[in-house]
């Protein structure tokens, strides 16, 4: 199975993949764990471009993440389903539909386009979206923000709310859960699901 986790920046999603890992792998199966951007040495580059960079222009901030998707599907996440291989991914497409195609206005079917050319047209099988209200996952967030994270509350609640239009643009692959419940409890009911599924 490929499933990914979704959601704001302080929203547990990285937390929520490691239990799933964790999980995974104590029960026998072989799992490769990754995120975006990220994943290669190519994708670890793009991220510092991104995450520490100066300002990007929203098609140039698109196009790096969709460079640093193809990488991590052609080097990790294929490779590792066509060996058999379960991945759990924190954030994916799902992440530049939100940000990039709705929040910043580039829109959701060209984003789409882009990615699903980049990656080949992989799609995860499970998407878990952790909802947060937008201050809670900033009250979460450590003193030293990226520079999306520093962006400010009303692109925070933007993003919020592009994730909550994608979740009912896509109700078979994206799955809701409210991140405010204690990780544990998430973690049980995002593994229940990918029983079901898989």
């Amino acid at each position: 199975m490929f499933v990914t986790f979704e959601g704001l920046d302080g929203s547990g999603k990285t937390t929520q993949a490691e239990l799933l890992r964790e999980r995974l792998t104590a029960e026998g199966h072989d799992v490769v764990a990754t995120r975006e951007p990220g994943g290669t040495p190519l994708g670890e580059r793009v991220r510092e471009l991104l995450l520490d960079g100066t300002d990007v222009t929203p098609w140039a901030e698109a196009a790096l993440f969709a460079a640093a998707r193809a990488e991590l599907v052609e080097r990790v996440i294929a490779p590792a389903l066509e060996a058999g291989d379960d991945v759990v991914c924190d954030r994916y497409i799902d992440s530049s539909l939100a940000y990039q195609g709705i929040a910043r206005g580039l829109g959701v079917d060209r984003v789409l386009e882009l990615n699903l050319q980049a990656t080949r047209g992989l799609l995860p099988d499970a998407t878990f979206l952790l909802l947060l209200p937008a201050e809670a996952a900033a009250a979460r967030l450590g003193d030293r923000p990226d520079r999306i994270e520093s962006e400010g509350d009303e692109f925070r609640a933007a993003v919020d709310a592009a994730y909550r239009e994608l979740a009912g643009l896509f109700p078979r692959r994206v799955f809701t859960l409210d991140a405010s419940l204690p990780a544990r409890e998430l973690a049980e009911t995002v593994y229940g699901r990918v029983r079901e599924l898989s």
